[in-house]
């Protein structure tokens, strides 16, 4: 079952600890960090924490900035993202200022739990209580995230036993961690990570930048088996585009294909599938590229997925996809599917691209995804 793209988000001090033991909370980030933080938040559909947080600093997890929240409302977005609290007990305290912020809320608990928590919770109009199970199951969560709520990306903002849970399961996509320069010292402070097993090997390090005066690292863990060049948040994307190409009206001369392009940092720029909009002969990479200002400093370090191959010639229109994609500056390309001799014999998308200086990577564990939406074209049935 499909699930969201999870972001890991925290911010530590040098000798990893997430807060020091005082009755104050230690502040890790600077202005400029949390500005960034807020720009994450704007870009997700929802943020995460476990009870222990709610508990010890009550977050508000808001977008402050207006700008911000303009602009998701111009895109059809709800305002605030939808503010997720995990809990396995349902103990809750209805006065936190957690519930009085913000949108809608979503609480997942244990079948347990949930009486509780909705007795917690009664009168809250806005806030829906989703038991999962006899334990807390994280994968019910982020697969009811995705289905109910049509969540694409998840922040979680803590705390370091989420976090724990979601990187040793392997369902996280991406850390991004603000390093501060200072040092709690205190073995009793919380750290980030606890102990236990981890997927093995070493995460991949995706982009360092100061930002004030913390030092922002974004990592990827890497899908087991997969690789250098492929990773969990690859096979989501690809997974999303396989999606789309169901949702191409059906032809009898030309596949049905789909297409995300991602930001280096995990946000969706732009999707598109054939046909779509009432034209009959636009192709999926075309569709989402044309969404996209050519000027997008992001472009050069996206990439494009897309359930077939793109397109190395075609009569439709002049430029085929593998040369939108190279006047586009994008340089890595991961797909499911080599495009078949069924309508263009010979057909080299993935040489057009890598001649043109393109990471192509090719993930055939998706191919029967891909092609069911064209079993019609290649002697199947729908």
């Amino acid at each position: 079952m499909p699930h969201p793209y999870v972001l890991l988000s925290a911010a530590v001090s040098l000798d990893g600890c997430l807060d020091d033991t005082g009755p104050e909370r230690l502040l890790l980030s600077g202005p400029e960090d949390f500005d960034r933080v807020d720009e994450v938040r704007a870009a997700s559909d929802a943020i995460l924490i476990g009870a222990g947080t709610l508990r010890a600093d009550d977050p508000r997890l808001v977008v402050r900035s207006t700008a911000r929240r303009a602009e998701r409302a111009a895109a059809g977005r709800p305002e605030f993202p939808l503010k997720v609290l995990v809990t396995g007990s349902g103990e809750l305290d209805p006065g936190a200022g957690f519930w009085r912020t913000g949108g809608p809320k979503a609480v997942y608990t244990t079948d347990g739990g949930a009486p509780r928590a909705q007795a917690a919770l009664r009168g809250l109009k806005d806030a829906d209580v989703v038991p999962v199970g006899p334990e807390l199951d994280w994968r019910a969560v982020l697969e009811h995230l995705h289905a109910a709520y049509r969540v694409r990306r998840l922040m979680v903002e803590g705390g370091g036993s989420v976090h724990t849970q979601l990187l040793r399961l392997g369902l996280a996509d991406e850390l991004q961690l603000a390093v501060a320069p200072l040092l709690v010292g205190d073995p009793a402070a919380p750290r980030l990570f606890g102990p236990g097993g981890y997927p093995p090997g070493r995460l991949r390090l995706e982009e360092t930048r100061p930002v004030g005066d913390v030092v922002l690292a974004r990592y990827r863990p890497v899908a087991p088996g997969a690789g250098p060049a492929a990773s969990a948040a690859d096979r989501y994307w690809l997974g999303l585009a396989c999606d789309l190409a169901r949702e191409c009206p059906p032809s009898r001369t030309a596949f049905s294909v789909g297409a995300v392009v991602v930001a280096e940092d995990g946000t969706e720029l732009a999707r598109g599938h054939s046909r779509e909009g009432g034209d009959p002969v636009v192709h999926a990479e075309e569709a989402a590229l044309a969404r996209i200002d050519r000027a997008d400093p992001r472009l050069p370090t996206a990439t494009v997925y897309s359930s077939l191959e793109p397109c190395a010639r075609r009569a439709s229109r002049p430029a085929p996809c593998a040369r939108l994609i190279l006047a586009a500056g994008v340089r890595r390309v991961v797909t499911a599917w080599r495009e078949p001799d069924t309508f263009v014999p010979g057909a080299d998308g993935s040489g057009v691209l890598a001649a043109g200086g393109v990471d192509v990577v090719l993930l055939p564990e998706f191919q029967d995804r891909a092609t069911a939406p064209n079993l019609h074209l290649l002697g199947g049935s729908v």
